[in-house]
This record gives structure tokens, sequence and C-alpha cells, in this order.
């Protein structure tokens, strides 16, 4: 088959890999669909993350199953089935509880921009519709392997409720997903952090009532403005950086919360200004698979488009363009067909 391998930062190559193969009873290989380029794997890809030899990447991914290994009795051969970057057996004390990225048999999927893939822990990890879905509705039920699925937690672990005042921070596809689910959980105001046109015009589509174009400490007073000198309910911090962790924290009022979802670099939390601000703060590597039954009936109904972050399809074989228009804003979000 053919997939991409990230050689170095900046480099990003197609190339020839060995076929996927059943390893083990709870493995399912499927044939992809679709898949992208995630946000975080610009963080290699920019030379923030060590890359200390050539590997396959990617981590999103929809399919049609090809093969099941002997413990996997929840999908077949020739389902649509939509997955997590995190995969889980679903049974273990964590994942009862809800917590599946952090399932004791986890394995991180890396291997996903590619022709096909190999998942373990292939019957607590997949979910499959009930029938095909037309290609219309796959950029959606892509998003919802990750970038819905993430921005969703980001908004559940920031209790966003009916009628409350949400603020988001990151207007990449996770913020702007974050801005569907924030939407979709009740916020009365939805507040996006956002100075790119496009996104803010898309963060608009997706539910946000107010769009604020400050960074920092002048972005946080804009949010006080907007709430009464008070700050917000929830905050959802969608980035990953010292400065939108900052942003975020500062942003909610006392007795509010923080969902972060971005993956921390050189990110310090002041233990005292915690405890003094009374703001909660929660987040980490998103439950994907608690919310996917939801998520794709969601999809599949028409209620929520998250397919929409993607502005930029091309074909894999194309994957290094696809890094590139997204690591210099050309692009929010690149879909992948093999």
């Amino acid at each position: 088959m053919r997939g991409a391998v990230i050689h170095a930062p900046g480099d990003v190559r197609f190339e020839t890999l060995d076929d996927p193969k059943i390893s083990g009873p709870s493995d399912a290989v499927i044939r992809t669909v679709a898949t992208c380029v995630c946000g975080s794997d610009l963080w290699p890809y920019r030379g923030a993350e060590p890359v200390d030899e050539p590997h396959p990447i990617g981590h999103e991914y929809v399919g049609i199953v090809e093969e099941v290994g002997s413990e996997v009795t929840n999908v077949k051969p020739g389902q649509f089935v939509v997955g997590s970057f995190a995969t889980s057996d679903n049974t273990c004390p964590n994942c009862l509880n809800g917590w599946q990225s952090s399932c004791l048999h986890r394995e991180f999927m890396s291997t996903c921009q590619a022709d096909y893939v190999r998942i373990p822990n292939a019957h607590g990890t997949l979910v499959a519709t009930d029938e095909q879905p037309s290609g219309e509705l796959v950029p959606s039920l892509l998003a919802v392997s990750d970038v819905m699925g993430t921005g969703w937690y980001a908004a559940v672990a920031a209790e966003v409720k009916p009628g409350s005042t949400a603020v988001v921070v990151g207007d990449g596809a996770v913020g702007l997903c974050g801005v569907i689910a924030a939407r979709e959980l009740g916020a009365e105001r939805i507040i996006a952090m956002s100075r790119h046109e496009s996104r803010q015009k898309l963060a608009l589509e997706f539910g946000a009532t107010d769009i604020v174009t400050e960074r920092g400490e002048e972005g946080v007073a804009r949010v006080k403005d907007l709430t009464d000198g008070i700050g917000a309910d929830s905050v959802l911090e969608c980035v990953g950086t010292a400065e939108s962790m900052r942003q975020a924290l500062h942003s909610a009022r006392p007795g509010g919360n923080v969902g972060f979802v971005g993956v921390p670099h050189d990110v310090v939390v002041d233990g005292q200004e915690l405890f003094f601000s009374q703001v909660g703060l929660r987040g980490g590597p998103a439950p994907v698979r608690r919310f996917l039954p939801d998520l794709i009936d969601r999809v599949l109904s028409g209620r929520i488009n998250p397919g929409k972050v993607f502005d930029l399809t091309l074909p894999l074989d194309q994957v290094a363009e696809g890094y590139k228009a997204m690591d210099e804003r050309r692009a929010i979000k690149t879909l992948l067909k093999p």
C-alpha cells in the first residue's frame, strides 16, 4: 500500500509501505475511505516535537472493514466504520467510567494517512453505521473521529450548560468544532477568539454570537467587557500554547471551568494563581469513543455538519501539500482521499 511518512520537520513523503495485517485477535484492518491532516500533526512538522527517525503518521480515519480478528464481533467486513485516535477495549474500568482515552490497553493511532490501516482493540474502538453513508456525509463523519469529538470533550470538560456563556480559544478545526459543541450543549453566548476572516465566518455559522480578535491580556480584557467584568462560565482551550492557556484561565470567572484539549507545549500553570482564581481545570486526550454514537447520530440526522472545517480536499498522494497548506494557514484542515 501507499501512505504518508514523516522524515523530518517539513518533510512528509508519500511512500510504499507494508500492507497491514491482523496481528492479534482484537485487530481489524480497514480500507481507508477518508483521512486528513490534524493540527497536532503540525507539531512535529514544524519541529516542535522531535522526529527521531522516519515513521508513518496520521490518526484520523473512516473506512470499510476488510478483515477482523477472532475476538471482533461488533463489526464485520463490508461495514463503514468510524473510530478514534485512541483505541480502547471499552471494557476496562477506565472505559466503563467514560475515559476510553485512558483505556488500560490503549494504543494511539499513528498510521492513518494511508490506503489501509490496522485498528487495535477494534471491538471497543470502531462504531459501524447502519448503512453506507453518502459521500456528502463522509467529511463530517471523519471529523467525528477526532476534531468534533475533541471539541465536544472540551465543552463537556468546561461544563457548558444551557444558558451559559462560553469562550472558545483557538480557531482551528477543534476550536470551530468546540463552537458547535457549545451550541449543542445549550450555551446562550459563545465568544470565539479569532483573527482570521474565513474562520470567523465559519464560527458564526456554527453558532458563535461574538468574535474577539484580540489576543493575550487584551483578549482577556475584551472577554471581561462582554461579560460585565466577570468572565465566562466555560472556556474551551483548543490550542496548547502557554499564551492560549493563560488567556483561557484568565477569561473564566471565579467558579468557572476551563476544558483544555490543545496538546500542551511549554505550558506551565501557576498553582497559587489557579488556587486563588477558583477556576476549575480539566482536559487531556479526548475520550472520543464515549461520544461517537451520539455524534454519529447528530451527523446522520443533519443536526451538525462539522465537515465544513475541511476547506481543502486533496488526493492522498498529495499529502505533503496538505501539510504545507495548513502550516501556511492557507487551509483550516485538509481532507485526504485515497
